[in-house]
């Protein structure tokens, strides 16, 4: 804290921000509005797939063991659960809720939130990195006086 400034100018020369918190300083850097927007996207269809996978089944989290059949077998019988799917075919880019569920639990193998645990009965674990995805979303919070500003 007492040579937070010189630190500054420091890691400036070396393209990073240090920026400093509540008790915790991080590094960051200036993104253009494309990488930020780009960022911004990926967020938001993380925060999908977290909903499908938590409507799925709200133990969904670090531990949790799933297979794809049990998601599809669900999926005749909740509607609230097959129209969160139907939304995530513009990203899953399927037509076959097998395949569409598939290429969702591959995104989270993909980055490391679930992995194969059985290839015979085709049994995932959800890893406790998937914990940092949970706390990530429920950091975000919009005041109940804007939620109606926000287009959908």
């Amino acid at each position: 804290e007492n040579n937070f400034e010189l630190l500054t100018s420091y890691f400036e020369n070396i393209n990073f921000i240090l920026e400093k918190g509540n008790g915790y300083f991080y590094f960051s850097r200036n993104e253009t509005k494309v990488n930020l927007e780009r960022k911004l996207e990926i967020a938001f269809r993380w925060i999908d797939i977290l909903d499908f996978f938590k409507t799925f089944d709200h133990s969904f989290g670090s531990g949790f063991r799933f297979g794809i059949a049990d998601i599809t077998v669900r999926l005749n019988t909740d509607a609230d659960l097959k129209s969160k799917l139907s939304a995530l075919k513009k990203i899953t880019k399927k037509t076959n809720n097998t395949e569409a569920v598939s290429s969702l639990v591959s995104f989270l193998i993909k980055d490391n939130f679930v992995e194969l645990q059985d290839e015979i009965t085709n049994t995932y674990k959800v890893l406790s990195s998937f914990g940092y995805l949970e706390e990530l979303i429920m950091m975000l919070h919009i005041p109940e006086d804007i939620a109606n500003e926000i287009p959908e």
